[in-house]
């Protein structure tokens, strides 16, 4: 003789949301899954590209004030990856790009030597990567939530400050 038990609706209700639960948790980590995927097979070659785009833009830069020792801006390879770019003459700016893949994020560090001796000021800029629906790595601020699609526009959005010595 077997017996059974009925169910009630509440416990039903509970199990159904668990249920529900469980599959996002489980889409969430299969989302983190390709968007680590991404960072490795593709942050490097992004972070490449940046200083590419950046060196660029640099040069283009200098091009538009030949012999003009002020506007002289140099970006150096770090050892971590990064990279620094510097613009010595006053107002002097230093930018500090370092990179971790393994948190999938960027810090980006300016220091403003200002005028009349006063105290340097400091800003920084957390940036992480992102994915887009199309599996394609970009770049996100993480204060603003603003996308950088392109090594285009994260160069201008990192080097207005440096090349105007003005912080955002």
């Amino acid at each position: 003789m077997s017996t059974t038990v009925a169910v009630p609706d509440w416990i039903k209700r509970i199990a159904d949301e668990e249920r529900k639960r469980d599959a996002a948790r489980v889409r969430e980590e299969e989302i983190a899954a390709r968007k680590s995927d991404l960072v490795r097979l593709n942050g490097r070659r992004l972070i490449d590209e940046l200083r590419a785009t950046m060196t660029r833009d640099l040069d283009a830069f200098r091009s538009e004030f030949p012999g003009d020792a002020g506007r002289d801006i140099l970006l150096e390879t770090t050892e971590s990856g990064g990279f620094v770019v510097r613009k010595m003459a006053s107002p002097a700016v230093e930018l500090t790009v370092t990179p971790n893949l393994d948190t999938a994020a960027m810090a980006c560090h300016f220091r403003f030597t200002l005028r009349n001796n006063l105290p340097p000021r400091e800003d920084r800029v957390e940036l992480a990567f992102a994915g887009d629906a199309a599996e394609t790595l970009q770049v996100r601020h993480q204060g603003t939530g603003q996308v950088f699609a392109t090594a285009d526009a994260l160069s201008e959005f990192l080097l207005v400050p440096v090349l105007t010595g003005r912080p955002r």
